[in-house]
């Protein structure tokens, strides 16, 4: 258990900074929709998947974010993000054969 939580926190310090690294190149909502991806993809473990991928993504920043917005926007925002990174898991999940 210890294992996992030292892999988590260190695959999580990535991810972050790979997030941060794409601040202004990519948004939140491209982040969370190619980190959702990856997850359907690559199924990852402890260190890349919820390490990595996630502190690479962000839900903490995703609610901040919506908080912030205009409702109608903000009912959009949450929109496309729930449906852009279930679609974007299902299409990694197709493409690695574990779905017909």
């Amino acid at each position: 258990m210890l294992r996992d939580a030292a892999l988590t926190g260190l695959g999580a310090a990535l991810g972050a900074v790979a997030r941060f690294a794409l601040d202004g190149v990519l948004p939140l909502l491209g982040v969370n929709v190619v980190g959702a991806f990856l997850m359907g993809r690559l199924r990852p473990g402890v260190f890349w998947g919820r390490g990595v991928l996630g502190g690479f993504t962000s839900f903490s920043t995703f609610a901040y974010l919506t908080t912030d917005l205009p409702l109608p926007e903000a009912a959009g925002y949450v929109a496309a993000t729930l449906f852009g990174c279930v679609a974007a898991w299902w299409l990694g999940d197709v493409l690695a054969g574990r779905r017909p």
